[in-house]
């Protein structure tokens, strides 16, 4: 009897214990799973501060939905210098200026995120078409006119005179377009490129909006390619030394092309990219992907096209993209990274080249997956894992595995920048202070030692420099400076990590 009793309670213990694991690894993959080894940050949290941080960028009327609530309705006369509506967009950076050079940029590759993995943000994916539609909205508004563009608004050299909240900016809202006789191609191509990209997000949720997007876009690229000009010649005085265009326009109407192609998968496009691809430099070995250069992402977009859609007469983009992979990996002569292991481009805002280039290659190892291919680096096979992998540890050291243990995006983790070049941020919000500062009287506390008030949750700032250093000062604007072309690409490479470990 008694060793029945003993048998039955093993059997119960045991059965017990099964249960247990049982319960356990069905929740595993939240934390662990054993394809996939251990997540080292809340990629969810981070995709959602990402996405979150553009409302704190937002200008224009705010909508009832704001959850950055410190902020408030600004720059509501927008375009009335010109007797057009410009009301809304964002400010690209820490200033109150709307520069739509980078806000094109920003929403390509906010839109190129969703695009490719939209399907794995979950519950954050409408968050991630508002934001992209806030950009959208803005870009019909300054493409309206035919043969015009509304690129600027906002005289930046008097705004970097002032230290003010947008709710109060009484700088001059100076607006500046280009049109036949003032042709700004890099601008245009981008807005086109920009217009495109996102069409494929409204597809099949709002095909109306689609349509509209999708015309104009094919309306505006016409105009970048026939009026063929540098915008940093003709407003020199007003967007350089900001957001001049060294690279040309050639990458841009490259870049277009693609994006059209991709859209409507119009047959002339694609003839435009076979017709023009060489003399619009797409072997150019210029391997740094950012607002002002898109040469390399036009070779993996386009590469696309051949590796997944088997267009054989774009075979040289796969070799092209090999050569930007190849580049960057470490012990590469072209390829520089801190002690600490951060890809280091260039002093002033390198983070950007972090999260375009981690973006990149997971973008890159998705396409490859699909196509059962790997890069040759002069004899060295380099896998879609390792993309990947070189990818995750980009966005981690961003996220704090680096020597400081300091995460780079604002409100994740315990230890963040706390003096980020804002004036948003920086000083009191309306809330806490209704009356107006003045265009000189925020300077003193922009060179005060105190934290930012207010949180502007999921900014990524400029970054430390080559040897790992991170001073955390406001002043600084090359390292603690937060803007919208260093968040965009990264909300797609974290929507890839969040789903690869489980978290969405």
């Amino acid at each position: 009897m008694a060793s029945s009793v003993s048998s039955s309670l093993l059997i119960l213990v045991l059965f017990s214990f099964t249960s247990s694991l049982l319960l356990c690894n069905a929740y595993l993959p939240l934390r662990h799973h054993p394809n996939r080894g251990v997540a080292s940050h809340n990629y969810r949290d981070a995709l959602t501060k990402s996405i979150l941080f553009f409302e704190g960028q937002r200008s224009g009327k705010l909508p009832s939905n704001q959850r950055m609530t410190w902020r408030r309705d600004s720059g509501l006369s927008d375009g009335s210098a010109m007797h057009v509506d410009l009301v809304g967009g964002y400010y690209d950076a820490g200033d109150n200026v709307k520069f739509g050079f980078p806000m094109a940029f920003t929403t390509t590759m906010l839109s190129w995120s969703v695009i490719e993995f939209g399907g794995l943000m979950k519950g954050e994916l409408g968050n991630a078409r508002e934001a992209i539609r806030w950009a959208t909205d803005y870009l019909l508004k300054a493409t309206a006119q035919p043969d015009t563009i509304y690129v600027q608004v906002g005289d930046a050299n008097k705004d970097h005179a002032c230290w003010e909240r947008p709710e109060d900016m009484d700088t001059p809202r100076s607006v500046l377009k280009i049109d036949r006789n003032t042709p700004g191609s890099e601008v245009a191509a981008e807005t086109a490129a920009a217009l495109a990209a996102a069409s494929l997000v409204f597809r099949r949720i709002d095909p109306t909006y689609y349509k509209l997007l999708v015309r104009r876009a094919m309306r505006v690229f016409k105009f970048a390619d026939k009026y063929r000009g540098t915008y940093s010649n003709a407003l020199k005085s007003f967007v350089c030394p900001f957001y001049c265009s060294y690279s040309g326009y050639q990458d841009e109407l490259l870049w277009g092309a693609a994006w059209l192609h991709k859209a409507t998968k119009n047959p002339t496009y694609l003839n435009y990219i076979q017709v023009n691809g060489q003399t619009l430099g797409a072997d150019e070995s210029d391997n740094t992907f950012g607002w002002d250069n898109k040469h390399v992402g036009a070779r993996i977009l386009v590469s696309k096209a051949y590796l997944v859609q088997k267009v054989q007469s774009l075979h040289d983009y796969k070799g092209h993209a090999d050569n930007y992979i190849c580049s960057l990996l470490p012990g590469s002569s072209q390829a520089q990274y801190t002690p600490g292991g951060l890809l280091f481009k260039m002093d002033d805002t390198n983070m950007q080249y972090v999260t375009s280039t981690s973006f990149l290659l997971v973008t890159y190892a998705k396409y490859l997956t699909s196509a059962r291919k790997v890069v040759n680096c002069g004899g060295a096979i380099v896998t879609p894992k390792r993309l990947r992998t070189i990818a995750k540890k980009q966005v981690d050291y961003l996220l704090g595995d680096n020597p400081l243990k300091m995460s780079y995006m604002v409100g994740y983790g315990t230890r963040y920048p706390q003096r980020i070049h804002h004036r948003g941020s920086s000083l009191p919000s309306i809330a806490a202070h209704p009356a107006k500062i003045q265009c000189s009287s925020g300077f003193s506390i922009m060179k005060s030692p105190s934290p930012n008030p207010n949180i502007l949750v999921g900014a990524v700032i400029g970054g430390p420099d080559q040897h790992d250093r991170f001073p955390d000062q406001r002043s600084d604007y090359y390292q603690s400076e937060p803007a919208t072309y260093i968040n965009a690409p990264l909300v797609g490479a974290l929507a890839y990590l969040a789903h690869s470990f489980g978290q969405l």
